[in-house]
């Protein structure tokens, strides 16, 4: 580009123009919106550091602890319950640290601790509840495992040394631990509080392409990645706005519908929200419609092992059978589950989603050239939100390689696969026909949905692996995750729980 001699002057005023009014912006102060500030009765705040410390955390499950109450929440619906969230969610006053080093979050050498508090942790304390601090999560939330989190691996409450799945690794792992001390109760066995710490009611997880149900199905609870919008993400650590999902962990079917109402609804902030997105005071009462669907069967007399089915129609995609690597124990399992609802009296039936298996390379190709600049560096959408101003990842360079291809080289591969996308001639027309086909899917499920009311498919394509050693390869510690979003990112992109 060649700009003619006298044009130039009238080119550099205009930028100095711009270097004036940008320069203006930067001597602000920064604003904090107001909706966002903890609770004056919520303060002050305390917290522990407890990652890495395996006598307090033998698990290492959490991150900070802290005790924070509301003495003036607006309703009681959460009274008596305590909740961890996935650390990449604020809480005022408490460290955050994003699964990460801090020299790869701030560019520095400590964390940042926020001044505000996510949506969901005001709404968990307006309603009564009791956050008990930050549960480990995986490096920049990108492994479908748990062992790449900056504080060492989180270990399954199940068996020690295997992974409780990623990237909300931490709050599949506390709340499964009260899942375990139930269960051990239960059977008579000797509990085994010292294997596995502290524990909590309910857990909040973040989900961009399985992160919140990969690690419920390990860890044998119920984790759900809500529509997307119907839970703000206002004041988490966002990886990509199109497919971040925040939602409820817990291990009982009744606490998952509790904890999906309390944090449903608009927020005016999140720009993820949709006219699909109830106002606060339209959310459901999802425990109360359970309640209400159980009456109505024991009404009938149909509350029973062989009856309590009728009615429900599930259907089993195919294709959700057929992905690569999926082993004969799982498919097991799908297919005992599929007999177990038929045997309750259910409508069980096949249904081909073709498209299903397109979701995948959907997800990657719209993911990879954007994800590296909003959710590796931070760089603020182009709509209005409120932008998380602490994190502040400094330009990737050796020392970042260095330390991620040991700790978890999955971030590695996405800033080279972000790099080659974006060097493509044809990079914005594949976006662009990647998107028109997100639709498609979109379309086909909502169309499938039409005649069922479940679809039923493997969340795991395998069951839970030993903790790779950090020492060894790029190749053995990235074997074990390859395939294990290939049933579950599809429902990041088409925004459908």
């Amino acid at each position: 580009m060649v700009v003619n001699e006298e044009e130039e002057e009238h080119y550099r005023h205009l930028l100095n123009g711009l270097d004036a009014t940008s320069a203006a912006i930067d001597a602000l102060p920064a604003y904090t919106d107001p909706r966002l500030l903890p609770d004056s009765s919520t303060l002050p705040r305390t917290y522990e550091k407890l990652a890495g410390d395996a006598e307090k955390n033998p698990l290492n499950s959490w991150s900070h602890q802290t005790t924070i109450t509301s003495s003036k929440p607006l309703d009681a619906s959460l009274s008596g319950r305590t909740v961890a969230v996935k650390d990449n969610v604020s809480i005022a006053g408490v460290v955050l640290t994003g699964g990460v080093f801090p020299e790869l979050l701030t560019g520095k050498n400590e964390y940042p601790i926020p001044k505000i508090d996510a949506v969901v942790v005001k709404r968990v304390l307006e309603c009564g509840g009791t956050i008990k601090g930050s549960a480990n999560c995986e490096h920049f939330s990108m492994s479908p495992l748990s062992f790449t989190s900056a504080s060492g691996p989180v270990h399954n409450a199940w068996l020690r040394g295997y992974t409780t799945g990623g990237s909300s690794s931490g709050c599949g792992a506390i709340v499964a631990a009260t899942q375990v001390r139930a269960w051990r109760k239960k059977n008579g066995l000797q509990s085994n509080d010292e294997e596995l710490g502290e524990s909590v009611d309910m857990a909040i997880g973040g989900d961009q392409g399985g992160s919140i149900r990969i690690p419920a199905a390990y860890a044998g609870i119920y984790g759900l990645k809500p529509t997307h919008g119907l839970i703000p993400y206002t004041g988490i650590i966002s990886l990509l706005p199109l497919v971040d999902h925040t939602g409820p962990m817990t291990t009982s079917l009744e606490d998952n519908a509790l904890l999906l109402s309390v944090l449903a609804g608009y927020d005016g902030i999140d720009p993820r929200c949709t006219p699909e997105t109830p106002l606060r005071n339209n959310v459901p009462d999802y425990l109360a419609l359970l309640g209400e669907w159980k009456a109505g069967k024991e009404d009938k007399s149909e509350w029973g092992l062989t009856s309590a089915g009728r009615g429900l129609r599930v259907g089993v995609i195919k294709e959700g059978l057929e992905v690569l690597g999926l082993s004969q124990e799982v498919r097991g399992i799908i297919e005992a589950a599929a007999a177990q609802f038929k045997a309750a009296g259910a409508e069980v039936e096949e249904v081909s989603v073709p498209l299903h298996v397109l979701g995948p390379a959907l997800w990657t190709v719209i993911s990879r050239p954007s994800i590296v600049s909003h959710g590796l560096q931070n760089r603020v959408s182009p709509f209005l939100q409120y932008a998380m101003p602490d994190v502040t990842p400094p330009t990737f360079g050796q020392e970042a390689f260095d330390i991620l291809n040991k700790h978890n080289p999955a971030v590695v591969n996405m800033y080279f696969n972000s790099a080659f996308m974006n060097e493509k001639a044809d990079a914005n027309a594949a976006l662009a026909k990647a998107m028109g086909h997100v639709q498609q899917l979109r379309d086909a499920y909502d169309d499938v949905l039409k005649d069922f009311d479940v679809l039923l498919t493997p969340v795991n394509p395998r069951v839970g692996s030993k903790h790779p050693d950090l020492a060894a390869d790029v190749g053995a510690k990235m074997e074990p995750a390859i395939g294990a979003t290939l049933n579950t990112c599809q429902f990041n992109i088409t925004g459908r729980e």
